[in-house]
């Protein structure tokens, strides 16, 4: 089947289908090893005006090129980050009654945060210039995971009983999110 976009697939062993617009436009579709193409397509003919979407505003809005942050500036603010995702965190953690691990401070390009099933926490250091009700859904996000290691939902009624309007900060995040590359 032909679709109006390349796009890459690549094989791992999740158990479903994801796909990814990367901030040049590139579509790349996350997929389980054994996964057969029919159903590969039939999930991209599924999600295609999503994915023209995304990645006609990629390729309308590219990323501008700047020179690479001074390793003290960066340093700077990833310790900014810390400090605010160490507090947050520690906050959010005693109302949900949750433990966790490590808290690391990681630039990644796909991600804002991520929780590992030890219970170790990631945070994408650039969110330190979203507003404050988006790295509070990162937080809570990312600590839900600790009761529910699933995007179910089980773990979104876990995230609305601490934020019952957590779709504003998931609407920003999907509609600004490329901003916050731009910024330094």
């Amino acid at each position: 089947m032909n679709h109006p976009f390349e796009y890459e697939i690549i094989y791992s062993n999740r158990k479903t289908l994801a796909v990814q617009i990367t901030p040049d436009g590139t579509v790349k579709v996350r997929a389980p090893r054994r996964c057969p193409n029919s159903t590969i397509n039939h999930f991209l003919q599924e999600k295609q005006s999503w994915i023209l979407k995304y990645v006609n505003k990629a390729k309308q809005n590219p990323l501008s090129e700047k020179p690479p942050l001074p390793p003290s500036e960066r340093n700077r603010y990833i310790k900014i980050a810390r400090d605010i995702f160490t507090q947050k965190t520690a906050y959010y953690a005693g109302i949900m009654h949750v433990t966790y691990g490590r808290i690391s401070i990681r630039e990644q390009k796909t991600r804002w945060g991520s929780c590992s099933s030890e219970g170790n926490l990631n945070y994408n250091w650039r969110l330190i210039f979203a507003p404050e009700e988006v790295l509070n859904y990162i937080v809570v996000h990312e600590l839900a995971h600790r009761r529910e290691m699933n995007h179910s939902k089980a773990f979104y009624a876990v995230i609305e009983s601490i934020l019952p309007e957590y779709k504003k900060a998931q609407k920003w995040l999907r509609d600004n999110g490329r901003s916050l590359w731009t910024v330094v």
